[in-house]
């Protein structure tokens, strides 16, 4: 699989961001939190919208999980 996702920290204030990220979720019950994810998740994905770099996102985020069970 070539190496088309950017994986290094890109993210301008990433403190800030991830406050932002969990500040998200005030509120909300898990559902509302999952379809938050969800929504998030189908945002950024659309943006970066090149099928391979959200291929192998996926096959690096199933790892991680994978690795951690």
């Amino acid at each position: 699989m070539p190496d088309n996702l950017r994986t290094e920290p890109r993210i301008e204030d990433p403190d800030g961001f991830y406050a932002a990220l969990i500040a998200l979720h005030d509120g909300l019950t898990d559902a509302q939190s999952a379809l938050v994810n969800a929504e998030l998740i189908l945002l950024l994905a659309n943006h970066i919208g090149d099928r391979g770099v959200l291929d192998e996102a996926l096959a690096i985020a199933k790892n991680a999980r994978d690795t951690t069970t």
